[in-house]
């Protein structure tokens, strides 16, 4: 679904080549974005997971450690993503104590662009550590969807996902 206050596809030049849009003139304000995501498993999976006897260790705090890294690091994966100073990176898991766990990251900055892309590369990588770990256990172990909740701050204002 196109944004509406996007009319063009800002990360091309004049020549349809891609670019990293120049942010020189944007001004500084606090931005933050929420994310969220699910993996689905089998409900043993998911109990091995609460009582911490998985085989490769505890596997939510690994997956909070890959969540925080990734945030960091989302300018070295996805390209035309500006390397910001973050001011904070906030992860939490929940589950419906049957199959699904939920991942949400919450991050923050003060710059001239914002992190929907960190918020979204922290529960990635999140949920891709928990499938890493528990992969010996379960293959078919199912990731998404991955969504943006919110976005605060910037030219285009706040973004709250609707209610579904």
């Amino acid at each position: 679904m196109m944004d509406n206050n996007e009319d063009k596809l800002t990360h091309f030049n004049d020549q349809g080549r891609a670019r990293m849009v120049d942010v020189s003139d944007k001004e500084v304000t606090v931005r933050t974005a929420i994310a969220e995501g699910q993996v689905t498993m089998a409900p043993g999976t998911l109990q091995r997971i609460r009582d911490r006897s998985v085989a490769k260790g505890d596997v939510l705090a690994v997956a909070q450690i890959a969540a925080i890294q990734a945030a960091k690091k989302t300018s070295d994966w996805i390209p035309m993503c500006h390397p910001l100073p973050l001011t904070g990176v906030n992860v939490h898991f929940s589950d419906n104590g049957e199959d699904t766990l939920t991942i949400t990251a919450e991050v923050k900055t003060t710059g001239k662009t914002g992190v929907e892309m960190e918020a979204l590369t922290a529960v990635s990588a999140a949920a891709l550590t928990v499938y890493d770990m528990c992969k010996a256990l379960q293959k078919d172990i199912v990731i998404g969807p991955v969504k943006l909740l919110i976005k605060t701050g910037g030219k285009s204002g706040d973004y709250a996902l609707a209610a579904e």
